[in-house]
């Protein structure tokens, strides 16, 4: 729920995206009296003609959202930071053979990063319609200076701000949240991120907004109905390679380029006589290894290493744990064991109360206090 006292007198932008959950945080400010100012972020391919992309009716569902509310709508054009920033990191990690989160960086480079830099500066709030919440803790001080990134405005030095859950845990969007910076989190708005899906949508029914019924967008932030593998084929193109039986090192088919497969991955394989199951890779050899299901000893992992922690506020995460390594509503038990100590403390390994099927190095592992509540930030997964 937002607390009145936080907005006001201050100066509010919302990024509408198009769906209704942005169109729905709108409704929610209009309520308590505001006007913001609405914001459409463009994101297109280079060569649009050659893409299949709804931006074009994004940008209508934002139209008609501002103009209901009477509120002044801009397009901020960020496509060159997106396709510099978020797609050389995409690629340089899938290239590696990592499993990447573009939707992750996309929020800290782009929705909460290049936008601020273009408009955003001249805001205090900056709203949008994720799932997710935020707290003020008054008692504790920020620990790490280089998580602020930037230095904390007059009066707000003795304050920590939270990334909290959403109360839908299907919905829940922190883990794409947790790599923004902590100035970026005090700007951060989240109207509806107290709410359930369904209670978004009989809202957005209620008001007959243009956007109701739409359904929720798939795939990777701004690219619409770009298809995630297309997307990589259009930088990186083909490299077929064998594709092999783990338990008995017999080959079974062919793939077009170890980077279309992470491990855990079950669909899309094409292979005959499944289910198969990505278990391992080899980079080098550009081999895929497959097995017929979650049995095999090495598609599991209990203890895993994790580098570069970020954390959202300054505050080094406790020894008890809860954890995400994908966007699922299940939290994972477990607990930290710190590799250095101390401020250095960045590198942690993460030992789970239960081996864990899918683990693949460049996903995000996501932590959260042992409630699942507060979400303390993320780090990359290396083994």
């Amino acid at each position: 729920m937002i607390d009145v006292g936080q907005i006001e007198g201050k100066r509010t932008a919302v990024l509408l995206s198009g769906g209704v959950d942005s169109a729905v945080a709108v409704h929610q400010l209009a309520e308590l009296g505001l006007k913001p100012d609405c914001f459409y972020i463009k994101i297109g391919p280079e060569e649009q003609e050659e893409w299949d992309c709804s931006s074009e009716e994004d940008l209508e569902m934002a139209t008609s959202v501002a103009h209901r509310y009477g509120c002044h709508l801009e397009v901020v054009d960020c496509h060159k930071e997106y396709w510099d920033q978020v797609t050389r990191y995409t690629m340089e990690k899938v290239k590696a053979g990592l499993t990447p989160n573009p939707d992750v960086m996309c929020n800290r480079l782009i929705k909460f990063g290049a936008f601020d830099k273009k408009c955003g500066h001249d805001y205090d709030l900056i709203a949008t319609g994720h799932y997710a919440q935020t707290e003020i803790d008054p008692s504790h001080l920020p620990c790490l200076g280089e998580a602020l990134d930037t230095p904390p405005t007059q009066g707000e030095t003795e304050r920590v701000f939270w990334l909290c859950t959403s109360p839908d845990p299907v919905k829940d969007q922190t883990d794409f949240l947790a790599q923004i910076y902590d100035w970026q989190l005090r700007k951060a708005l989240f109207p509806i991120g107290h709410m359930m899906k369904e209670e978004v949508r009989a809202i957005a029914e209620r008001e007959h907004l243009v956007n109701a019924k739409r359904k929720d967008s798939q795939g990777i932030c701004f690219l619409g109905k770009i298809d995630y593998n297309e997307y990589i084929r259009r930088y990186l193109g083909e490299w077929p390679g064998d594709v092999v039986e783990l338990e008995t090192g017999r080959k079974i088919g062919q793939h077009k380029g170890h980077w279309f497969h992470t491990i855990g991955q079950r669909k899309g394989m094409g292979l005959g006589g499944g289910p198969w199951f990505v278990v391992k890779k080899d980079i080098e050899e550009n081999i895929i290894y497959v097995a017929h299901g979650y049995d095999p000893q090495t598609a599991y992992k209990q203890d895993f290493v994790i580098h570069g922690f970020h954390s959202l506020n300054g505050q080094l995460p406790p020894e008890d744990i809860t954890f995400k390594i994908r966007h699922t509503p299940e939290f994972l038990k477990g607990r930290l064991e710190p590799i250095t100590s101390g401020l250095e403390a960045r590198s942690y390994i993460v030992h789970a109360d239960a081996p864990i099927h899918g683990v693949a190095p460049g996903q995000f592992c996501v932590i959260y206090d042992n409630k699942h509540h507060r979400c303390y930030g993320s780090a990359e997964i290396t083994l």
